[in-house]
């Protein structure tokens, strides 16, 4: 692809070890290029949060298409003191969840793309329990004869998940959401940055010097207040840190300013 002739930059979105491959050769060639490469995108819930929208809005970022979005939310990072109520309303609404065709509305999660992303999130939830989290519910193949034909997973939900483990570090790409208990705000902090990635995160608080400060500290291109992960403003400019981008941005005035080559023009009087 960037042995093509005619190019004069690429706009990319994928894998982060095919994102670098066609940096060096646009390095090689002197084509403009950026990034998008995934994430490992965070919520953190503190002791002062409205946990009914905590609890609707983690769920929606994290199981809405399937998990099956760069932005969506793949781990809640908990305060401990109310981690056992807050994990228990999740529980609660993830069970709720409908899986079907995405083509009906009935249905609050579709299949994944593929056989493959399928065994590839199952794999991870096998991992993650035999590294000693929780399975709490889901992360099973439905036995529902109308779903014979897609490739669903229920959408599934771990606890006791440590930082160290590839559940919490590793971008899967499907319906799984693992849930990190952490002592204090400066904890979670560590936890949220404690990744490969930075492309998206939130914190559901009520404190605005907390908000504030977590908007300064994570380490992410797109912070959300009392918000979810997943959420895109086409006009606002879209991007990571970290393996999550090349640093550049996409949409909004970003984008116009990719495709488009700055010329500086200076004229003199003739005589």
């Amino acid at each position: 692809m960037t042995a093509a002739e005619g190019l004069n930059g690429i706009s990319f979105t994928g894998s982060v070890a095919t994102g670098k491959a066609i940096a060096r050769s646009c390095i090689e060639r002197g084509l403009r290029y950026q990034l998008e490469m995934g994430g490992k995108n965070p919520v953190i819930v503190l002791e002062d949060a409205n946990l009914d929208r905590a609890v609707e809005l983690t769920v929606q970022g994290a199981m809405k298409s399937a998990g099956e979005k760069c932005t969506a939310t793949s781990r809640v990072i908990v305060i401990e003191s109310i981690a056992d109520e807050f994990t228990r309303r999740l529980v609660a609404r993830i069970k709720q969840l409908k899986t079907g065709p995405g083509t009906d509305a009935a249905f609050y999660l579709g299949p994944l793309i593929s056989a493959a992303a399928r065994d590839k999130a199952l794999r991870y939830i096998a991992g993650a329990v035999k590294d000693g989290a929780v399975l709490l519910t889901g992360g099973e193949i439905s036995g529902r004869d109308d779903l014979a034909d897609g490739h669903y997973l229920a959408p599934a939900l771990l606890d006791n998940v440590r930082p160290e483990m590839a559940i919490a570090q590793e971008e899967v790409f499907g319906p799984v959401l693992a849930i990190l208990r952490v002592p204090d705000f400066d904890a979670a902090i560590r936890a949220a940055n404690d990744v490969a990635f930075g492309l998206s995160a939130s914190v559901f608080t009520r404190n605005l010097d907390k908000a504030m400060r977590f908007a300064r500290e994570v380490e992410a291109g797109l912070v959300r207040i009392n918000g979810e992960t997943a959420g895109v403003e086409p006009q606002a400019p879209f991007g990571g840190m970290k393996n999550s981008s090349s640093f550049s941005r996409e949409q909004g005035q970003a984008a116009k300013d990719f495709y488009t080559q700055v010329k500086t023009i200076s004229i003199d009087r003739a005589d």
